[in-house]
């Protein structure tokens, strides 16, 4: 079996016909060492310091040892927040290193309950379940709620949690942030399922746009549908008080089911889901991940500072949205394709995957860390840089970016604002 390299995406790599998985590893492994020759395989670089505006990397034939990250999702800074650290050691030093269990047999602590207790306030509701993973959140809760005689009706856009979460139901997607789509297929499958469930973001991960999140609302209570909102990516950000797209609407009662994740904003790891009593207690027991799965650590005392933070010390959000529109119009006078991002994310389209691989590598050779997200994370016409900004990027920092932006233009020649 041959693959061209050339065009070739990680999803050639899935499940290769008459190839076992050893011949499959062989080959993936072919076109990694042809991919980093050519300085396009730009990924898992390690990281030699924490997370932060500024990294230090250790890359082969790159002379440079500090960078301007634009990887982190610590939107706020607060992994780094003196405060936070504090959280985690005293948690250790009270707990020790690890739960020792799962949940429901003995892994059950109190700042485990501490943490359910406050996040669910945090949304202004009365429950919440976590789970060690945001990813987990969203895969093990749609699996425990989702069966054979449901539909999972999912805007293209959603996280691949998702997707794995509704395996085992059926599904039916409608293209990003469409309207109208969604109420052809709310309208097309009324009365032929058991229960139906639209899944969408808040803050989009790609894009880094928004949810018509009133809208849909609108159509679910209409067609008696029940809606579960991701808001990874938009809580701490988006929102007077950092509550995401939900507080922007004002629907903190309307959405049934919120999800999201302790990695971003919150400054650790793990995830979340806010629902009502009942559906929170039925998980608890019901979501396989969660019920045999040991629970977060104790440095996970941390998570609740963190969750404090956001309304204490509302400083973070408004230095991050200084940065976010600073560099968001520097962006965009260098003619660059943002697309409709209205939020920490900032996209910069390319739509080649090659091009956009080898502007990745240049950007890393100015001292710049970027992430270059391909098919199939996003389709092939849609590749992009993606770039995450910080509450405590310096404009000295981000100014450095756009002058290697204006360097690859020049450079590479681009067609800018296609």
């Amino acid at each position: 079996m041959q693959i061209d390299f050339e065009k070739a995406s990680f999803k050639d790599f899935e499940n290769i016909p008459g190839l076992d998985p050893y011949k499959w590893a062989s080959l993936w492994t072919a076109y990694v060492n042809d991919r980093t020759s050519l300085g396009q395989f730009n990924y898992r670089q390690e990281n030699l310091s924490g997370c932060g505006p500024e990294m230090q990397l250790d890359i082969k034939d790159n002379p440079i040892r500090n960078f301007v990250s634009l990887v982190s999702n610590d939107y706020l800074g607060f992994t780094q927040h003196p405060k936070v650290k504090a959280a985690a050691i005293e948690g250790i030093e009270q707990f020790g290193t690890g739960a020792g269990a799962s949940p429901a047999i003995g892994g059950h602590y109190s700042y485990h309950q501490q943490l359910e207790d406050k996040i669910a306030r945090f949304f202004k509701r009365d429950s919440a379940i976590v789970f060690t993973t945001g990813y987990n959140a969203n895969s093990s809760s749609l699996q425990a709620l989702l069966k054979k005689e449901d539909l999972a009706i999912l805007d293209m856009a959603v996280h691949a949690s998702v997707y794995e979460g509704c395996q085992l139901t059926n599904v039916k997607t409608f293209p990003h942030n469409n309207v109208d789509a969604l109420e052809n297929v709310l309208k097309n499958t009324d009365g032929k399922y058991r229960t139906r469930m639209v899944v969408i973001d808040g803050v989009y991960s790609q894009d880094g746009d928004l949810a018509p999140l009133n809208d849909i609302i609108k159509l679910t209570k209409y067609y008696g549908a029940y809606l579960l909102v991701d808001d990874a990516h938009g809580t701490g950000v988006i929102g007077e008080t950092g509550r995401g797209v939900i507080e922007l609407y004002d629907l903190y009662k309307e959405v049934d089911i919120i999800t999201g994740t302790f990695s971003k904003t919150f400054a650790h790891v793990g995830g979340y889901l806010v629902a009502s009593p009942e559906l929170v207690s039925f998980l608890k027991f019901q979501s396989r991940q969660h019920v045999f799965s040991a629970t977060l650590s104790p440095a996970a005392a941390c998570i609740s500072k963190a969750i404090d933070l956001v309304d204490e010390e509302p400083i973070w959000k408004e230095l991050l949205w200084k940065n976010i529109t600073y560099f968001k119009n520097g962006l965009l006078s260098l003619g660059l394709d943002v697309g409709a991002t209205e939020s920490a994310i900032l996209p910069v389209k390319i739509g080649d995957i090659n091009l956009n691989a080898k502007i990745c590598n240049m950007l890393l050779q100015a001292g710049i860390y970027t992430n270059q997200i391909n098919y199939p994370a996003v389709s092939r016409k849609d590749a992009r840089i993606r770039m995450s900004l910080m509450a405590t990027h310096t404009q000295q920092q981000l100014d450095k970016v756009l002058n290697a932006w204006d360097w690859v233009i020049k450079k590479e020649g681009l067609t800018i604002n296609n």
